[in-house]
């Protein structure tokens, strides 16, 4: 999505994306680290001694599930060599474009976008147990929560009063006055 700002009105709602973003990159995550691995079984007998296959197949193994603390992308950061992308003869530049039709290309980006994944995954965990610390300390009753996100990550939150000024502007005040008089029949 790129950048966005939301409003949740509970820590509960916002805590219901946070995990439903996470359950749907985990997802992501194996269906790209499936993918890898057919293609990695695959390119087994062509590729099996040269040394970008060797390398990637060994990373591969480490890939198993993205980490909830922190040494699964340092794992698949090891393929940050593989950042030479723009060096490796697999590639060509075309405009500010890296081109590859080859399988190298196909495990390279594989790898990187997994290794995002996995970042992506850490940083919703963490932003979790920071919404857990809200909760504990009493806010969420009478509060909004403005969510700035960048790359689908939340990086800032604006508390803000639920409708206050709101609830003041909208307030339905009259008064009533009745006669004194004697009552007619």
């Amino acid at each position: 999505m790129g950048t966005e700002i939301r409003t949740f009105t509970s820590l509960k709602e916002l805590n219901e994306y946070s995990a439903d973003q996470a359950i749907q990159y985990r997802s992501l995550f194996e269906d790209y680290s499936q993918w890898l691995g057919s293609l990695l079984r695959n390119a087994e007998a062509e590729h099996k001694n040269e040394e970008w296959y060797q390398k990637s197949a060994a990373l591969q193994k480490n890939l198993k599930a993205p980490a909830k603390k922190a040494p699964e992308p340092k794992a698949a950061g090891k393929g940050g060599a593989k950042g030479k992308t723009a060096e490796s003869s697999c590639w060509v530049q075309s405009g500010s474009v890296m081109l590859s039709s080859t399988e190298q290309g196909q495990v390279e980006i594989l790898f990187e976008a997994i290794e995002k994944i996995s970042v992506k995954i850490q940083e919703l965990e963490k932003f979790k147990a920071t919404v857990q610390q809200l909760e504990r300390i009493g806010l969420g009753k009478t509060v909004n929560y403005m969510v700035y996100f960048e790359d689908d990550i939340p990086m800032k939150i604006v508390l803000r009063s639920k409708g206050n000024q709101v609830e003041e502007s909208f307030k339905f005040a009259t008064e009533l006055s009745v006669s004194a008089g004697v009552p007619t029949l």
